[in-house]
């Protein structure tokens, strides 16, 4: 018996060795199975495009997005194990939460984010939105995600990351391009109405762009 007793203690439990497994420690932060933290600082990966959850993964290796806890975390993980990581969030369907209303007193905000999300402002060289991100801002494959679904705050934070540099891309770099021209006003209401979007039942990325990318894009194929 006491043979038995010891040897028990001494045994390793079995741990599933699956990429399911492996990623739980994403979970921590990004919620169950990737669904997005409530607190809508850290984003929802389920679903997203492989394509893009990859050059997100290396960018915060390499330094382009600041964030020390997920540099520390990547580090040492190698290109084909990235890869593995996105492919595996991208592959999963989940429903998204019910979207906030808008404030009821935020109509001009509301139209104001509607004419830049759909129609953009030429005058001062600002693409639309869908011109990107796909006509019903679901993203498009392989690297372009989707917008519906994002809390305002997070886009509100990303918008201004890209401003200030906390938030680059690979060269050229079309976000910061384009956040550069939009003034405060202009990013409150592109967060507000997209914010406050339904996500249609089993969104998924569109297959192509709806047309040529307004501007050159590091990381995207056009």
């Amino acid at each position: 018996m006491a043979a038995g007793l010891a040897s028990s203690l001494h045994a390793a439990p079995k741990v599933e060795d699956s990429i399911a497994q492996r990623v739980q420690a994403c979970t921590v932060c990004h919620g169950p199975q990737g669904r997005a933290a409530s607190d809508g600082y850290y984003p929802r990966i389920a679903g997203k495009p492989a394509g893009y959850l990859y050059n997100q993964l290396r960018n915060f290796r390499e330094g382009r997005r600041q964030y020390a806890l997920m540099t520390h975390l990547l580090d040492p993980l190698s290109d084909e194990y990235l890869h593995e990581i996105a492919n595996y969030f991208a592959t999963l369907d989940l429903p998204y939460p019910a979207q906030r209303p808008a404030a009821p007193n935020a109509g001009a905000q509301l139209q104001r984010g509607q004419e830049l999300v759909m129609r953009g402002d030429a005058q001062r060289k600002i693409p639309a939105c869908i011109q990107c991100h796909g006509a019903a801002l679901t993203g498009v494959q392989p690297a372009i995600p989707g917008l519906l679904g994002v809390p305002r705050d997070y886009i509100n934070a990303q918008l201004g990351s890209w401003q200030n540099g906390n938030r680059q891309a690979k060269s050229p770099d079309c976000m910061a391009t384009i956040a550069q021209r939009l003034q405060p006003e202009d990013i409150a209401a592109v967060a507000q109405w997209i914010s406050a979007q339904p996500v249609p039942e089993h969104a998924k990325p569109v297959a192509t762009l709806p047309g040529r990318l307004p501007l050159p894009c590091g990381g995207v194929t056009p």
